[in-house]
């Protein structure tokens, strides 16, 4: 994902002021100006409310998910743990641009403080590098409960899970925490208006009337680095995953062990597949307009966090028949 967010940068903006002209020197503002969807101002009402009932969406589904595998014994297995996690870091990766996202859109509230500037970058950022990590873990899992079955309890034990889920928030926490410190470092003095309903990276560097190919290098590094490892480790994975599948005997049993994937398989579609549109519209699409790439920015970072958990709601016979179970009376 952070390739994606590095290739959705603006090239041109838009300068502002509070109180002057656009060339008020603020080296170190104390204040960002997030313009929502430039261009959209006009429409920023109506587009709220699809991003409002994608968050809610996404905030019932992901709770629920937490929930479920926490009162199912059956499901305190592996594949669940890690699914625990992409739910909270896609709760956090929603919740760390919607509501603000919303104030702009419904109070006009573009103002955001740096530090929480920073700070949203920070989050944004980590998580996604975080949700990125654990679908690799996720076909990992997969690759070792289908490839090598028995093997499987005892490679993937609980405490194995448990560690795999701690290096994988390490690697983003660490990773990305140059991001702020070095956006700290740059004085502002041309503009303090983001071209971007959240603070994007490049976004807001790109304001700093300094050289910034420091910050834009290390970002390229650890999007074809880190995140360019995650997108080849996981065709890998379920490259032998599909050799092993072939291999079975009987139509019936390739169906039934290629459905337990089923489920990954269209989160991984839903992650990685809208970032590439994005990167080949950003890099080939010059004459696709501003407010489109910002708009699909959003829609980026909030439709993989409503879906993942109707994915697995639905394609996931045990959850499920747990969340009929729930919500169907019981008869007396």
């Amino acid at each position: 994902m952070q390739v994606i967010l590095f290739c959705l940068r603006v090239g041109h903006h838009l300068s502002y002021s509070m109180s002057d002209s656009n060339t008020t020197d603020f080296t170190n503002p104390s204040t960002f100006i997030l313009l929502g969807i430039p261009g959209l101002e006009g429409s920023h009402l109506w587009i709220s409310i699809p991003f409002c009932t994608m968050y809610m969406i996404s905030i019932l589904g992901n709770f629920t998910i937490l929930i479920i595998v926490k009162m199912e014994s059956s499901l305190h297995g592996p594949m669940y743990y890690f699914l625990c996690m992409l739910a909270v870091s896609d709760l956090v990766l929603s919740t760390s641009i919607l509501p603000k996202m919303l104030r702009i859109f419904w109070f006009g509230s573009i103002e955001i403080d740096f530090s929480a500037c920073l700070t949203q970058m920070y989050f944004i950022h980590c998580f996604a590098m975080m949700a990125s990590g654990i679908l690799v873990a996720m076909a990992f899992d997969r690759f070792v409960a289908i490839c090598d079955p028995l093997r499987h309890c005892t490679m993937l034990t609980n405490p194995t899970v448990a560690k795999m889920g701690l290096a994988i928030a390490l690697r983003g926490a660490i990773l990305v925490l140059p991001y702020p410190l070095l956006a700290r470092q740059w004085p502002y003095c041309r503009t303090n208006t983001v071209l971007h309903s959240y603070c994007e990276h490049i976004a807001v560097v790109k304001l700093a009337c300094a050289d910034v190919r420091v910050s834009s290098y290390y970002e390229l590094f650890v999007a074809f680095s880190v995140i360019g490892t995650d997108v080849f480790l996981i065709p890998m994975s379920y490259i032998q995953i599909l050799r092993a599948i072939f291999r079975l005997p009987t139509r019936e049993a390739r169906l039934k062990t290629f459905g337990t994937c089923g489920s990954h398989l269209c989160v991984i579609l839903v992650f990685y597949i809208p970032g590439l549109f994005s990167f080949i519209t950003h890099r080939f699409g010059h004459n696709v307009p501003l407010h489109f790439h910002i708009l699909f920015a959003n829609v980026y970072v909030l439709v993989p966090p409503m879906l993942n958990p109707i994915i697995y709601g639905v394609r996931t016979k045990q959850i499920w028949q747990r969340l009929l179970h729930l919500f169907t009376p019981k008869q007396t």
